[in-house]
């Protein structure tokens, strides 16, 4: 434990370079309860979206959690939906300079349309030809500079036609030219265009698809990483798989399984991208693969205890660890940890949130009462800006948002207080995923923030009376008035 520790503690920033298929993935969200008269398909009633980095624009953001500098190499077309993708991977701190633009083909989307968690429809937007003439040309050109500007490469293919033998070749010469390393995320089942690389990271169904091994024990993973390294010539092989863990085998030839961390699966999205982003990370700042591996495996099993993709910050590790403890003013990526962890080790997160801008009796016995409906209560507070939003006056809030967050701290009810500067609580709910949402019932007519994607995801909301004759806008009126309470 302490030799991992000491390994996350002392990890540098390298410049990782992540080439392979860059797509934008939307998630519309609404319901799916009736049969059109037209035809016997469902009928699906958007109410929202919502745009996030998939493919290997994911990777690159799971490496930027992890400390890395990561920029990606791959294309996009000239449509609204490829300066969407550049918009979000720059505003995710990931290097866009690499990126090539066609005019021949659109941004690769994947649009999943999803009801009640459920997933009804997905529909992609793609082509999957290979690059070729200028646009190839660029790839390689970038590839071959020399000295070549990154200390790792990662290679995340998902098929789309991007990483050809060509473009895979000039790939693990360019990592190689000094002294880096190349790993990659494979697709299909010819590995041999993959012969040259370091680590190659296929889960269970891969690896069975790309050896012909059907993989029921130890035994069939031993012989299906033989084979793995008899047709790519990594030096060992690694396996992921789910939820009983990571296959590898050491350098000094033994192999192992390395268990799970996660004590509770919620879901598996994003996971393998944590898998390869970790163990790329660790392996280019000099870990053994046996380090990289349990790293790589403590990130997993923290992104599988929530919902959605979540890129993991070397902090949450350290937490998971037990080598630190998150204060009651969380960030939205510590938030995001923190409801991970109760999650897993079955505690119920309860959520509320407001301004606060004036702390009184009614704000006190409302929290109080909150907090009995679960383990641990996060509230939600606006930022100064987003309350402006909000409408409440020029002069409020009153109190700064550093004052407020600090009050509310102070409160024994409440056990963590996030910011957030929406004019709603949606997004940050959204990520927290509580089990149980409460709001005052003056909101029973205006509807509570939240309460559909609550109850979706098996969650209850509460509505509670609120103390008569408090209030923070008549407070401040009788301060302006100086008429008593």
């Amino acid at each position: 434990m302490q030799r991992l520790v000491r390994l996350v503690r002392e990890l540098s920033s390298p410049s990782i370079l992540v080439v392979g298929d860059l797509i934008l993935d939307r998630y519309v969200e609404g319901n799916a309860s009736r049969v059109s008269p037209e035809a016997p398909v469902l009928v699906f009633e958007k109410q929202d979206q919502r745009l996030l980095l998939g493919g290997a624009c994911n990777v690159a953001a799971n490496l930027v959690g992890l400390g890395a500098r990561a920029s990606v190499l791959g294309v996009i077309g000239t449509d609204s939906m490829g300066a969407t993708l550049r918009e979000l991977l720059t505003e995710g701190s990931i290097d866009t300079t690499p990126v090539v633009v066609d005019a021949s083909r659109p941004t690769t989307l994947k649009t999943r349309y999803v009801s009640k968690t459920a997933q009804v429809l997905r529909v992609d937007t793609e082509r999957r030809h290979s690059l070729e003439g200028p646009i190839k040309r660029q790839m390689l050109d970038y590839l071959g500079q020399r000295p070549f500007p990154h200390e790792a490469v990662l290679l995340s293919d998902y098929g789309k036609g991007v990483l050809d033998r060509e473009v895979i070749e000039a790939a693990i010469a360019a990592a190689h030219s000094n002294g880096g390393i190349i790993v990659v995320d494979p697709k299909g089942t010819d590995y041999e265009k993959y012969r040259g690389v370091d680590i190659l990271t296929p889960n269970r169904e891969e690896a069975i698809r790309a050896t012909g091994i059907e993989i029921n024990g130890l035994d069939d993973l031993n012989r299906a990483a033989t084979r793995l390294r008899e047709i790519t010539g990594v030096p060992a092989a690694t396996i992921t798989l789910g939820k009983d863990g990571i296959y590898f085998e050491a350098e000094k030839g033994e192999s192992r399984i390395i268990p799970t961390e996660a004590k509770a699966v919620f879901d598996v999205t994003g996971a393998g991208d944590t898998v390869v982003a970790a163990l790329t990370l660790a392996r280019a700042c000099g870990a053994s693969l046996e380090d990289s591996v349990r790293f790589a495996n403590v990130a997993a099993g923290i992104v599988v205890g929530r919902f959605g993709t979540w890129a993991v910050s070397r902090t949450e590790i350290l937490t998971r660890l037990g080598q630190q403890s998150a204060g009651k003013i969380l960030t939205l990526d510590e938030a995001i940890s923190v409801a991970g962890l109760l999650r897993t080790e079955g505690r119920r997160l309860v959520f509320t949130n407001g301004c606060f801008d004036i702390l009184h009796a009614g704000h006190t016995d409302y929290l109080a009462r909150a907090k009995t409906y679960g383990d641990a209560l996060m509230v939600g507070i606006n930022t100064d800006e987003s309350v402006r939003a909000l409408g409440k006056g020029d002069d409020r809030p009153i109190n700064r948002l550093e004052d407020r967050c600090a009050v509310l701290a102070a409160l024994a009810a409440v056990t963590y207080v996030v910011p957030f500067g929406d004019e709603t609580p949606l997004q940050l709910i959204k990520a927290v995923t509580p089990h149980v949402l409460v709001k005052g019932e003056d909101w029973r007519d205006k509807g509570v923030v939240g309460e559909q994607w609550v109850s979706d995801h098996g969650g209850t909301v509460v509505l509670l009376p609120l103390r008569p004759g408090c209030s923070t806008t008549e407070t401040i009126e009788r301060v302006r008035t100086g008429r008593r309470g």
